[in-house]
């Protein structure tokens, strides 16, 4: 069971990459979206969210204990859930892509009101929340400028 919190919690390995392993989840998910999940429904899409929300909060809560830290640097599945959330159902262009990923690596790294406050919150809830909540702002920026362009 460690070894299956572990491979989810770094993203089956992407948390060792050296240099900025949150970036590199990030753009494992914008890779997975453009290539395979683009095109699914909004049900079938939400639910694969919710479900990876509630995987992802368990094995980085078990990972960290693992680890004896609170949010360790390997864990990675908060980056790809919340780019992934920023991606929901907007098309595969490269421009909305693009600025989806901009998007959520600024509001992840920059961590504005009241976003740095989740990080609070106790295991798991607090790895996987900022990225959510990054991930929301993300997702609502794209969808106005997709409305204004």
């Amino acid at each position: 069971m460690k070894l299956l919190a572990r491979a989810f919690a770094t993203v089956f390995g992407i948390g060792r990459f050296p240099k900025a392993p949150g970036t590199a989840a990030s753009a494992f998910a914008v890779l997975l979206y453009v290539l395979a999940l683009h095109g699914w429904g909004w049900p079938i899409y939400m639910f694969f969210l919710a479900a990876l929300f509630v995987l992802g909060t368990a094995a980085s809560a078990a990972y960290a204990r693992e680890v004896g830290q609170a949010d360790p640097k390997r864990v990675v599945i908060d980056e790809a859930f919340g780019q992934l959330l920023a991606l929901a159902l907007i098309p595969a262009g490269w421009l909305p892509v693009a600025a989806s990923f901009l998007l959520f690596r600024f509001f992840d790294i920059i961590k504005p009101f009241p976003i740095r406050k989740l990080e609070r919150l106790p295991g798991g809830w607090g790895i996987m929340a900022d990225d959510a909540a990054a991930g929301a702002a993300a997702w609502i920026i794209v969808q106005l400028i997709m409305r204004l362009v």
